[in-house]
């Protein structure tokens, strides 16, 4: 059975995200901490969903978050806006001159290379994004008087502060009540869980989300930790086996009924910079399984997993078809992992080469 999804023509996006965009400082190929320059990017779990969907598949999307109005703020505001991704929904708050009432977001990520893992340091306490609370955005004139087929937010915001988690119950209910495809992608960070009340928090607020989700993406620790779905199964280089997620997909499944995907990428970590790479999503009864990447070669692995959820998000926007979304999802998600920063900078065309079985010969 297919989503149930409004027509392109009925609104004025495909999709809308809600999350924290930050200004992401990137070392290139050194080290954070030895580092003498950086690359500044734009980066957020959630908003990286809607460039995705904006740059590579041409769709019209918009990104609700918050910055302080300075010049930082206004930086990552352009990137956006050189995203493609409209900015109507931004919170601008007033700069205090130092960042000390509020601030905006920074995240310091390294790549990695063989061995060495990537690494990120987030500085994102007291942000403009984290102080957002209910009543801040108008859900009712975003999905109603303008409406989106599509809305995406995911663990990572929800776990800001005790008021972003107030906020994403308040979106999501919204957004069920006028018709609009919830996706979610769990996204569990235990640091950002520990001040606010930690495992016990997590699920207690993911759990009430859940509840309203159509789309859910996550893997096996995502589930376990935010949901708190238990599986056994024989841990295999830091993942249960296959055969173990699909029973917590299903056990998952049948106590959230509303649950009309899941969805998760798999990744044998070789090194930091080759993973075999792969996805599956559940729909309707029955697993899709993608075509295999394996020995990746990966530049940048954050943002991968995000690339992945906007991928199946358009699967099901232009075609509806499951078998489609995880083709697309792990497709896009393996190319934008070849590319710097967190975002993608494949094409459709890319995508649908990669979906193909095309190679890398030069193009010319």
């Amino acid at each position: 059975m297919s989503l149930i999804i409004k027509p392109a023509r009925s609104t004025v996006f495909d999709q809308v995200s809600l999350g924290e965009v930050m200004l992401r400082l990137d070392p290139g190929e050194g080290r954070v901490r030895t580092a003498r320059s950086f690359s500044a990017w734009e980066g957020g779990g959630e908003y990286n969903t809607s460039r995705g969907l904006r740059k590579c598949f041409g769709l019209k999307t918009a990104v609700c978050t918050a910055f302080v109005d300075n010049e930082v703020g206004h930086l990552v505001e352009d990137f956006i806006m050189q995203g493609g991704v409209a900015t109507d929904f931004i919170k601008w708050r007033e700069d205090d001159g130092i960042g000390r009432t509020v601030r905006n977001g920074l995240n310091f990520t390294e790549r990695g290379f063989g061995i060495r893992g990537a690494v990120g340091v987030p500085d994102r306490g007291n942000t403009a994004t984290s102080q957002l609370k209910s009543g801040d955005f108008d859900w009712d004139n975003i999905f109603g008087k303008l409406g989106s087929r599509w809305f995406h937010t995911g663990g990572i915001f929800a776990a800001l502060s005790e008021s972003t988690a107030e906020v994403t119950i308040e979106a999501v209910k919204a957004a069920k009540k006028h018709g609009v495809i919830v996706s979610y992608d769990l996204n569990y960070r235990p640091s950002l869980w520990k001040t606010i009340g930690g495992l016990k928090k997590a699920q207690e607020v993911n759990r009430e989300i859940a509840k309203y989700v159509d789309v859910m993406i996550g893997n096996e620790e995502d589930f376990t930790a935010s949901l708190g779905f238990q599986v056994k199964g024989q841990e295999t280089l830091g993942h249960i086996e296959l055969d173990a997620f699909k029973a917590m997909i299903e056990t998952a499944v049948k106590e959230f009924p509303n649950f009309k995907v899941a969805a998760t990428t798999l990744r044998h970590v070789i090194t930091a910079t080759k993973n075999d790479w792969s996805a599956i999503l559940w729909h309707d009864g029955k697993f899709h399984e993608s075509r295999q990447y394996p020995g990746l070669e990966i530049l940048d692995r954050v943002g991968g997993g995000d690339s992945f959820a906007s991928g199946v998000q358009f699967g099901f926007l232009e075609f509806n078809d499951a078998q489609k979304a995880v083709e697309y999802g792990a497709a896009h998600g393996a190319l934008a992992s070849t590319t710097p920063g967190d975002t993608s900078m494949a094409t459709r065309k890319e995508v649908e080469k990669t979906i193909g079985g095309g190679g890398a010969r030069v193009v010319r």
